[in-house]
């Protein structure tokens, strides 16, 4: 029999008491969205039931209810037809602005600012700043953890875990910090989030009061950060860093929450000095203000003794320690995690509750294994000296070939160094030369709030080999000199 409408319709079985509301509903959304289009004849309710197998009667009312409503006009002697009511559709909602200038949108949201993205097509050996290697990791291994987790979890219980992260990974990561920062903590002090910026959109939930709490930050420094403290409604205080780091002698009296990278600044690469470091928890001490240690790539050191971080210097519980394993293992594993003053682990807890409830329970069980066993302390190792020979040769690249247009900043840790540019007039040009002969390399300027006083260049050193470092930097001191000619 050939179908009596060019559709399908979806009926329940019968006994249900549903078809003719089922059966109406069915046909208003065909005339709606237009597969039966005005003065269109329905087919006769004889035809209908005998097609889909159901009682007349009930085809009868369903029509008698479009009539009702207006969907369909009785003829005299004829079929009823599809009433025109194109003027009853919604119209299509038009946008007001484009992307993020929409005033629909939450004010917080209507600036893009979470700082610069690397381009698409950034050859695999390039200065992209912030991205480890991931050709020295030790993929058998963590496919064999994986699975052994896998496998372990799918004879367990399927429940929620704990909303701050199963035991083992935060005892493993409490023994981690311990180990390579001398961060003195215990599994409870330990919450697990999805990534460092988990962690700061928690604390900024946790911490901010909408419209009244005012947060230091660096200038220029982490954007992803400042968005989550802007979305919680935050009053951000830029504060200025130099080659020691934050300007602490310079905050405000009223904040109440700073946030610093002191073992190594993102994005310029300076380290807090031991003096200041001391001075900003005197200042957070007699100010009753929090600090927030965003020590995102502290694993990898290059030179002297590290500084104590400081949670391990703070004897007043005002310190949150956020740590990371994007820098050290990978990005995609998406784990960071805060230890958090005793003070503030409930309320944290029950942040993390209500954003996540919980992070993926295979991966923190694999991750907990990995650094159980000792495979991260092994990887760091390995990765240490291949990322310094790489910081090596970046570092006398820039002085060789590249000396009279940049000053290296002083930095002796994590996956990127940045220098200045000599001649602020010429930054534009530079910075364009740059970005082409040396594909990865970022300026500054893109993590900052205002266009900075001394433009400088980041270059990241995390997925680039050491000998393609030279012929970049000879390329760029060419291009340099050709416009100088010129």
């Amino acid at each position: 029999m050939e179908p009596v409408f060019s559709f399908a319709l979806a009926l329940p079985d019968r006994g249900q008491g549903t078809l003719t509301r089922e059966l109406h509903r069915q046909l208003r959304s065909a005339i709606l969205d237009g597969r039966l289009p005005p003065d269109s004849p329905l087919p006769a309710t004889r035809q209908v039931a005998t097609a889909l197998g159901i009682a007349r009667n009930t085809v009868a009312t369903a029509y008698d209810l479009l009539i009702a409503e207006g969907y369909a006009l009785p003829r005299k002697g004829a079929k009823a037809v599809v009433a025109d009511i194109a003027s009853r559709r919604p119209a299509k909602p038009q946008p007001l602005a484009q992307g993020f200038e929409d005033p629909r949108l939450n004010r917080a949201w209507r600036t893009p600012f979470f700082g610069p993205t690397a381009p698409p097509d950034l050859p695999a050996s390039s200065f992209r700043v912030g991205v480890p290697e991931h050709r020295h990791f030790p993929h058998d291994t963590w496919r064999r953890l994986y699975a052994q987790s896998l496998r372990t979890w799918s004879k367990a219980n399927f429940g929620y875990p704990p909303s701050e992260g199963i035991p083992e990974l935060r005892d493993a990561i409490a023994q981690h910090v311990a180990f390579a920062r001398a961060v003195a903590c215990t599994r409870d002090d330990v919450i697990v989030t999805s990534g460092a910026q988990q962690a700061f959109d928690l604390l900024a939930r946790l911490l901010v009061t909408p419209g009244q709490t005012r947060v230091a930050v660096e200038e220029p420094g982490y954007p992803p950060l400042r968005a989550a403290f802007i979305a919680a409604g935050a009053q951000l205080v830029p504060m200025p860093v130099d080659d020691q780091g934050l300007c602490v002698d310079r905050l405000p009296d009223d904040v109440r929450v700073i946030s610093v990278t002191p073992s190594h600044q993102s994005p310029t690469g300076a380290a807090l000095s031991l003096r200041r470091r001391a001075a900003l928890l005197d200042f957070a001490r007699s100010h009753d203000a929090m600090i927030i240690e965003d020590d995102y790539d502290g694993e990898f050191r290059f030179g002297a003794r590290p500084l104590d971080a400081l949670q391990t210097l703070d004897r007043d519980a005002l310190v949150f320690y956020v740590g990371t394993f994007s820098k050290s293992l990978f990005p995609a594993l998406r784990k960071g995690f805060i230890v958090a003053p005793p003070w503030a682990r409930d309320a944290l807890i029950a942040v993390k509750r209500c954003a996540d409830s919980h992070c993926d329970t295979i991966s923190q069980s694999a991750l907990a294994a990995f650094i159980r066993d000792g495979h991260l302390a092994r990887h760091v190792r390995r990765m240490r000296p291949i990322y310094a020979a790489r910081r090596e040769a970046l570092l006398d690249g820039l002085r060789r070939e590249l000396g009279p247009w940049l000053e290296p900043i002083p930095s002796e840790a994590g996956l990127h160094l940045a220098a200045r540019i000599r001649q602020p007039e010429f930054a534009a040009t530079i910075i364009a030369k740059a970005r082409r002969h040396a594909p990865g390399v970022q300026s500054i300027a893109e993590y900052s709030l205002t266009p900075p006083e001394r433009p400088a260049l980041s270059f990241g050193y995390g997925v680039i080999e050491a000998g393609d470092i030279p012929g970049m930097l000879s390329r760029l001191r060419q291009a340099l000199e050709e416009v100088g000619e010129r």
